[in-house]
């Protein structure tokens, strides 16, 4: 146990960024395992247009968790969640490395406090559109496997058999539907971790704090910076499920400012934020929780390092 102990610290010494991959990893597993089952919903609701004749909507979050109890069962619940842990783990991974790397290369290069806003902001940007770009493809196998039912015009087994149909049927360009719309979210992040460095700060009374008041004040930045964000780029979600969606042409929606206006006319505002309680219900105990478990591993992982 020992040399296992020294071997952690000494590569960590060397490689400083790892813990901060390790840390995002296991906060995006724990977060997508607990939070599955409202994603689907989010997903389903977001992904409705305006109804059709003979076409029954799903109704609300409880409306809609009901449903696919009573119609899918337990599995319908937890539809697309083998691509959500396959897509979180790097995503949060890539994520936490290149913001954390960004933000302390960033202020020590500047070294002026005074614009530790637009590092932040900065960093966030980078670290969203390197992990977005990179895991898009699992994102729309994802997307995909939530949605389908006897009614989709497509039909998975399994995240395999989805990966290996979109790119016969679809070809490369089908794994990274949607991708503009979701580096347009990237600006969910640059309204969110700047606001959760400046809220952690704020209700952070002391350093010297127990670890339990210290989780509460994360607990507390996280909710409130991921509730603000979500609030403030929800639409992007809307048009990118809808993107992400399109199996046969004529596509419906040609693109992001086609989307948008398709949407304005048949639904109006509303459409734009079809999913949003559901989302804020399932992402906000979401973020809290990732971002939670974040910092405790990187804590732990750095008393281990200190040993």
């Amino acid at each position: 146990m020992g040399k296992a102990v020294d071997w952690w610290r000494d590569f960590t010494q060397k490689h400083d960024n790892l813990k901060h991959s390790v840390a995002g990893a296991g906060a995006g597993l724990v977060s997508s395992i607990v939070t599955c089952p409202l994603d689907v919903v989010k997903t389903r609701l977001q992904n409705q247009g305006r109804g059709l004749p003979g076409v029954i909507l799903y109704r609300g979050t409880v409306g809609t968790l009901s449903r696919i109890w009573n119609e899918e069962g337990i599995r319908g619940l937890y539809r697309g969640l083998g691509p959500t842990i396959i897509g979180y783990i790097p995503t949060w991974a890539i994520y936490f490395t290149a913001y954390d790397y960004c933000k302390v290369r960033w202020s020590n290069e500047l070294g002026r406090s005074d614009i530790d806003w637009v590092v932040h902001i900065a960093s966030a940007m980078t670290a969203g559109a390197a992990s977005t770009s990179l895991t898009n493809p699992l994102w729309v196998i994802k997307t995909r496997l939530m949605t389908q039912n006897e009614r989709t015009a497509y039909r998975y087994r399994s995240t395999i058999d989805a990966f290996i149909t979109i790119g016969k049927q679809e070809g490369f360009r089908g794994y990274y539907k949607g991708l503009g719309s979701s580096l347009l979210g990237v600006s969910h992040v640059a309204v969110q971790f700047p606001l959760y460095e400046k809220l952690k700060l704020w209700l952070r009374r002391d350093e010297e704090e127990k670890t339990s008041s210290v989780s509460v004040h994360i607990l507390l930045a996280s909710s409130m910076s991921k509730m603000a964000a979500s609030m403030a780029t929800y639409p992007h979600e809307v048009i990118r499920t809808r993107l992400q969606n399109q199996t046969k042409k004529p596509f419906k929606y040609r693109g992001i400012l086609h989307a948008i206006q398709v949407i304005s006319f048949e639904e109006g505002i509303r459409g734009f934020y079809k999913g949003l309680p559901t989302n804020l219900l399932r992402t906000v105990p979401s973020s809290a929780l990732t971002i939670l478990t974040y910092e405790m591993i990187v804590r732990r992982l750095d008393g281990l390092k200190n040993l």
